[in-house]
């Protein structure tokens, strides 16, 4: 196992060490949050295991027993009109210890004008990308848990068609008795095997490493990701923003240490959970992703661009989740997620 996760590292780390991320890649969707507890904090959480089974999507090593008869529905209501979706099952295969897990994820784009070159209306298209997950997960160890994801992902743009294939590979550390543990997920390897064009394009690879810490004294886990970190400087330098003129025309740089230290906080996304009552029905989380605001934000207007809020309560057998994350000045996401216990709800039946 460790020879192979070495040879993947080194081929991927190869092409990507000193890219830029963004706009470069097929199914860029990939990298959306799939439910509001992941908006809520930042983006990302691959190092808590819970229960929750939308989480295995981020990193297949969280996958568990207790996801075992979980069925998570879920949509976010982007701008203009944008929906993204994506619907998640689990279950425990007790007989070979194994947690698996599969789900269904779609974007759609909506409907746009299609023109000819004279600025003519001649009609409309739609876009829209639909991903099928699988992944399976067991103990390789008393800490150390391993799981894989795989996933076909298909994008119709008009005219024009996608096909790419994608793997996740994730592991989870967590010593027994402990309220800390570590994760290390390589996210999205694969690309096209239809290309939308010419070019086969790669999926937006993603090297992520977490740890996350209950407090004894207090009901609160924070955790801090680290992601991209496949390629070290994801900083763009702008000139127009790194320098400043004086009134007498002197022209003052930013320094290098400065560059560097925004761009180390580029990679880390910083998120809290409240988990309020005797079996944490209820929970209030925030998050802050430093390169989503350095990003998205407006140099002339404060914004609260890169931070991300969110509740998540249980009603009997039904867990409901929203969280709003602020992407501009223009508005925010907003995710609403329930998850049902099909144990429980056929029980009652």
């Amino acid at each position: 196992m460790k020879a192979i996760i070495s040879c993947i590292c080194l081929s991927l780390l190869g092409t990507l060490l000193y890219s830029q991320i963004g706009g470069q890649h097929a199914f860029e969707s990939t990298s959306l949050p799939t439910n509001a507890r992941i908006t809520a904090l930042g983006g990302s959480l691959i190092n808590v295991t819970d229960g929750d089974v939308a989480l295995a999507q981020y990193n297949p090593a969280v996958t568990d027993s207790l996801m075992n008869n979980k069925l998570s529905v879920n949509n976010n209501f982007h701008f203009a009109g944008v929906q993204q979706g994506n619907v998640a099952y689990g279950k425990y295969l007790k007989k070979w210890g194994i947690a698996s897990h599969a789900a269904i994820q779609y974007v759609n784009f909506g409907d746009f004008d299609q023109a000819d070159e004279f600025g003519n209306i001649t009609g409309e298209f739609s876009a829209r990308e639909t991903a099928l997950v699988a992944g399976v997960a067991k103990k390789l160890n008393e800490r150390i848990q391993g799981g894989i994801n795989l996933k076909l992902l298909t994008g119709n743009y008009a005219s024009y068609r996608s096909v790419a294939i994608g793997v996740d590979i994730g592991f989870h550390y967590n010593k027994p008795d402990n309220n800390s543990s570590w994760a290390l997920v390589f996210k999205n390897i694969g690309g096209e095997l239809s290309p939308l064009v010419d070019e086969r394009k790669s999926l937006p690879f993603d090297l992520q490493l977490g740890y996350a810490k209950r407090l004894q004294h207090l009901p609160f886990r924070i955790s801090v990701i680290g992601h991209n970190l496949q390629s070290p400087y994801i900083r763009y330098d702008d000139p127009d923003l790194d320098n400043s003129i004086d009134l007498v025309g002197n022209i003052d740089s930013k320094s290098t240490f400065s560059r560097n230290f925004d761009n180390l906080f580029r990679h880390l996304i910083i998120s809290g959970e409240f988990l309020i009552g005797s079996r944490e029905q209820f929970r209030l989380r925030f998050g802050y992703n430093h390169l989503r605001r350095q990003e998205l934000r407006v140099r002339t207007f404060r914004s609260t661009a890169g931070f991300s809020f969110g509740v998540g309560f249980n009603i009997k057998k039904i867990r409901i989740d929203y969280g709003v994350g602020t992407y501009h000045l223009a508005g925010s996401s907003n995710h609403l997620s329930i998850t049902f216990n099909m144990d429980r709800i056929f029980n009652k039946i």
